[in-house]
């Protein structure tokens, strides 16, 4: 669906984001991350025609953005980081405006406004003048605008900014819905919404790709060893023992009376055999689970990283 290809643009002798490559298939949710500054929103912008780059190609459904902008365009709904709305308006009127824009048959404008009022949750709206709604409403009304012409790609870029909690809950809920029909790429700082709502996860600092993935594969493939968590009735010291027995446990510690945290070899899973160990030394065992490095520690270790300039 989106093809990006040796991608690099400059300001004068400022490299924004330099010789990166990824792509985007059928039905997939991308979560783009990276700290301020790293290219993330500068990408967003050539993908969907906002700018053109200064070296490389990006293809949206098989259309060039720079060569076949127009139809590229055609194929993407949008949602910038500071919602695109006209104040004065009235909401419906600001969608009926939108779809006129987007070059939406006449016969078909109401069938469409109709569509994504229920699907963005905007029927209590839909008569209000838009600088009277929420915070919360607003975003939903950009996702409309991006929505109107059914488009199969969305880039959404940091949809969720400003937000309260429930407001946050609100819209993620909405684009896990999207999902389901759509490919979407989604820029956001929050990085638990990020695990939550996307597939596959690309980190961009300094303007490269310095990682891409699923979630689950970026947290196994950093962890040096394997972390698991032991939650015990009582007798930590006696339990502390059996552990470091156990063939391929490199350490344990408690973290409080009764639960213990131990760092193992990384290609074999022990919660098998500790939980054996300790049940049959009569111990109650209340929990053994893995732990697998964060979101938030897998991006920290990624952009905190210096990258080695080309030779």
């Amino acid at each position: 669906m989106i093809t990006i290809d040796s991608l690099t643009k400059a300001y004068g002798r400022t490299i924004a984001i330099q010789d990166i490559s990824f792509e985007v298939k059928r039905g997939e949710v991308l979560g783009f991350l990276g700290p301020n500054g790293a290219g993330k929103t500068t990408t967003m912008k050539i993908i969907t025609s906002f700018m053109p780059p200064t070296s490389g190609v990006v293809t949206v459904m098989g259309y060039d953005t720079v060569k076949e902008s127009i139809k590229a365009r055609r194929c993407i709904g949008y949602l910038p980081e500071n919602t695109p709305l006209y104040h004065d308006m009235r909401t419906t009127s600001f969608l009926r405006f939108v779809a006129k824009a987007k070059g939406i048959k006449r016969s078909k404008i109401s069938s469409c406004m109709e569509r994504v009022i229920f699907e963005c949750g905007l029927e209590e709206v839909r008569s209000a003048v838009i600088r009277t709604l929420s915070k919360g409403y607003k975003q939903r009304l950009g996702l409309a605008q991006a929505l109107i012409s059914d488009p199969p790609v969305l880039v959404l870029d940091e949809p969720t900014m400003g937000l309260d909690p429930k407001q946050i809950y609100e819209i993620r809920q909405l684009i896990k819905d999207l999902a389901s029909s759509r490919t979407i790429i989604l820029s956001s700082h929050i990085l638990p919404e990020v695990s939550q709502v996307c597939d596959k996860v690309a980190i961009i600092n300094k303007g490269r790709i310095v990682a891409i993935d699923s979630t689950s594969s970026l947290q196994r493939g950093l962890q040096d060893n394997a972390r698991i968590v032991l939650k015990v009735k009582d007798n930590l010291d006696e339990t502390m023992q059996i552990i470091n027995s156990v063939e391929g446990v490199l350490s344990v510690s408690s973290s409080n009376s009764c639960v213990l945290n131990v760092e193992t070899i990384k290609d074999i899973d022990l919660r098998p055999e500790l939980a054996r160990r300790v049940v049959e030394a009569g111990i109650d065992l209340y929990e053994i689970s893995r732990k697998d490095m964060s979101l938030e520690e897998v991006f920290m270790e990624l952009v905190t990283e210096e990258i080695t300039p080309d030779a």
